[in-house]
């Protein structure tokens, strides 16, 4: 009986320790188990998410994030089922997207971005010596965007520029390269903050204003010639000494740059006295989704590392750092043109492209 009862034990002592085991799994799989969240983004965001301190830091709260990237406004023309969030670089594709897949509710917009154009410190220096911009600082200053829309409407070369002459690389029609406003989110901003400076400060909304305004961004895209479908690959080029020696872009890839520890010794950043912010914001088509973006608003530690990756966090204008004397840390002196409607600035943009 003696010998019975001990193999019974011994065989309940075994099935014990088989559940404690699975059960030790089971909460092991709960505590690291992630949620992965698909999303579309703005291209000037895959460095931020392919950061491994980003991936750690939303690792830990649970989440694995696949991006893929695509132009903001041409996000809308995508098939975005199975996708959990999509994160465009301005409000204006976002609320199509929301219209689109029936989003309600506030649409989470963690971070922004001014619009700036990067310049060749002898660019610059011309333009400041004609007027149209002022430097502040050694590698800062203001584009004076009236002065400059003026010289586009007159077709002025770089060589009509006082100080040009001795600069090889400054020739032909003087203009600002920016991308394709049709699918890009930064060269449909350019044709808001143009258009709204050559209407007198009125933001364009009638058909009208469209036509008034529609010859003048021709000229602003049509002088370019092929262009860039994104910022990123266009801010590479630049960076590389490749192309135009002005170029739109992003404050946040500057300050990304600057943070890498990069000195571009030849850039000068100049913020246009009017310019439009690129409000970066989140369209959540699941749960988990608007989970995410919330966590991106929220979280000090992401709050952090989107500020390391030039982005300006809403809410706590303190939080953004310039990196010496390439950046305002405050953006005084600098007036936020208003964006049309949407439906207006697609027009704006495919009157611009011809």
């Amino acid at each position: 009986m003696r010998r019975i009862v001990g193999i019974v034990l011994a065989v309940l002592l075994m099935v014990g320790v088989v559940v404690a085991v699975v059960a030790g799994r089971d909460n092991e799989d709960t505590g690291t188990a992630t949620k992965t969240v698909r999303m579309v983004i703005g291209s000037e965001k895959a460095e931020f998410f392919a950061d491994p301190d980003v991936v750690k830091a939303l690792a830990a709260k649970g989440y694995t994030v696949k991006a893929e990237t695509s132009g903001s406004w041409a996000m809308e023309g995508l098939d975005l089922k199975g996708y959990d969030l999509a994160f465009p670089s301005s409000q204006a594709p976002a609320v199509e997207l929301a219209a689109k897949y029936k989003v309600t509710g506030t649409l989470p917009r963690p971070f922004y971005s001014p619009l700036v154009v990067m310049a060749h410190k002898n660019a610059a220096d011309v333009l400041a010596a004609n007027g149209l911009a002022t430097l502040d600082a050694a590698h800062r200053g203001t584009l004076k965007m009236s002065a400059y829309l003026d010289a586009a409407r007159a077709d002025r070369t770089w060589q009509q520029l006082k100080g040009a002459t001795k600069y090889g690389e400054l020739t032909g029609t003087l203009y600002i390269s920016s991308t394709d406003p049709e699918t890009s989110n930064s060269g449909a901003l350019y044709l808001a903050a143009a258009s709204y400076v050559a209407g007198g400060g009125k933001v364009v909304a009638s058909d009208t204003e469209v036509d008034r305004t529609a010859p003048l961004l021709h000229k602003l895209v049509s002088v370019q010639g092929a262009q860039q479908s994104s910022t990123d690959a266009s801010f590479r080029d630049f960076v590389s000494g490749a192309g135009n020696p002005l170029v739109l872009g992003y404050e946040s890839q500057v300050a990304s740059l600057l943070a890498d520890g990069q000195q571009p010794g030849d850039l000068v950043v100049l913020y246009p006295d009017t310019t439009v912010n690129s409000d970066h914001t989140a369209v959540p088509l699941t749960e988990n989704g608007r989970a995410l973006a919330e966590l991106l608003s929220t979280d000090p530690q992401l709050r952090g590392l989107e500020v390391r990756h030039g982005f300006r966090p809403q809410g706590e204008a303190t939080e953004f750092a310039s990196a010496g004397t390439y950046l305002k840390q405050e953006l005084t002196g600098v007036r936020q043109a208003p964006v049309p409607t949407s439906k207006v600035l697609h027009e704006l943009a495919r009157r611009a492209r011809g």
